[in-house]
């Protein structure tokens, strides 16, 4: 299993964690939409600073990632639209019809949309062990949500919320196909296509405009939280598949209430620590997976940073790179082996 992926992973749900007790001081002054928006733009627009500095460093090297294909625009398309739009305006119609416990108890739903899409529709493969850790890290989310009996008053509002959800859960799986491209080109459009129609949603929903310290500031913890943070997520997602990464995202509300604890003041809570033991167990049968059978790679062709590993025996035609790791066009041969793996993006078969 590739251990940087999964701390890749977990930092990823530590930056998104952040987000929450700096949104909360925030939406004093900000619409939830508005301030979605922000959060969104900065994204786009710090990754896109970010990409451009990064192609002057790497100008001359061949660690470079690989751009989007014609044929990725569908599946990020996608993405888009059901992460960047129809997820936001699923979720404020909810929260408009929805009490606040409720609404938070949905919510930890995100990461089972995500799981349950990746098995049945795209065929992720997964055992007793990795739905049982699903299970124990979305419980310590729910845990953690808890903020009073739920109430199931108006239909209309919760399943909103579960529309929302599963629309995350999609757009993760759909990231996930185009995860062997650049993380901050992927990030940088979503955010620059996701963040100025949230910001128009709010303000057609009569939310304002806020101080231009304040649109900073959400700007700020937009490229962290969300910028670098999906950035991450999408590398995670190419090495370890979609369910077992939006699996180490689940901690994010945990990581985000301990480091309210250290920078807010917050005080430690029954809540935290029963969420903190059933998420350490969920991530420890995560972690000692061991999943070895004899499986076939069919052939394949793509492009994407590599070593020359056991599944990347290729050779290379005059004038391409020679150093590792590079990138370039390449061709997988049909192979049949056996060792320990997790569904990342070589290892697409079935079981």
């Amino acid at each position: 299993m590739n251990r940087t992926a999964i701390v890749y992973a977990l930092v990823s749900a530590a930056l998104f964690g952040v987000s929450t007790p700096a949104a909360k001081l925030l939406l004093e002054s900000t619409h939830p939409a508005v301030l979605a928006g922000l959060l969104y733009c900065g994204a786009g627009l710090g990754i896109a600073v970010l990409r451009r500095l990064r192609r002057h460093v790497f100008a001359s090297t061949d660690a470079a990632e690989a751009s989007l294909s014609r044929a990725d625009v569908p599946w990020l398309g996608g993405a888009i639209v059901a992460g960047g739009v129809i997820g936001p305006l699923l979720l404020m119609i909810g929260l408009a019809r929805t009490e606040a416990a409720t609404a938070s108890l949905l919510l930890t739903l995100e990461g089972a949309a995500t799981a349950l899409i990746a098995w049945f529709v795209f065929k992720e493969n997964f055992d007793r062990r990795i739905a049982l850790g699903m299970l124990l890290l979305i419980a310590g989310a729910a845990v953690l949500s808890w903020a009073g009996a739920p109430t199931f008053a108006t239909v209309a509002g919760p399943i909103a919320i579960l529309g929302a959800c599963v629309a995350w859960g999609l757009d993760n799986n759909l990231t996930r196909k185009v995860s062997l491209s650049d993380p901050l080109q992927i990030v940088e459009l979503k955010g620059l296509i996701a963040g100025p129609f949230n910001v128009a949603l709010g303000l057609l929903a009569g939310g304002a405009w806020p101080s231009l310290s304040g649109a900073l500031l959400a700007g700020a913890v937009g490229f962290l939280s969300y910028g670098v943070s999906l950035a991450l997520f999408v590398v995670a997602l190419r090495h370890l598949g979609t369910a077992r990464t939006g699996a180490y995202f689940s901690t994010a509300p945990f990581l985000g209430a301990v480091i309210a604890i250290f920078v807010i003041g917050d005080s430690v809570t029954t809540q935290l620590m029963i969420a903190g033991a059933l998420m350490g167990a969920g991530v420890w049968l995560h972690l000692t997976e061991h999943h070895l059978h004899k499986h076939v790679h069919n052939a394949m062709e793509h492009a994407h940073p590599h070593v020359h590993d056991e599944h990347h025996q290729h050779q290379h035609d005059p004038g391409l790179p020679a150093t590792e790791p590079h990138t370039h066009l390449h061709r997988h041969e049909g192979l049949e082996h056996a060792h320990e793996h997790v569904p990342d993006m070589h290892h697409q078969h079935r079981h």
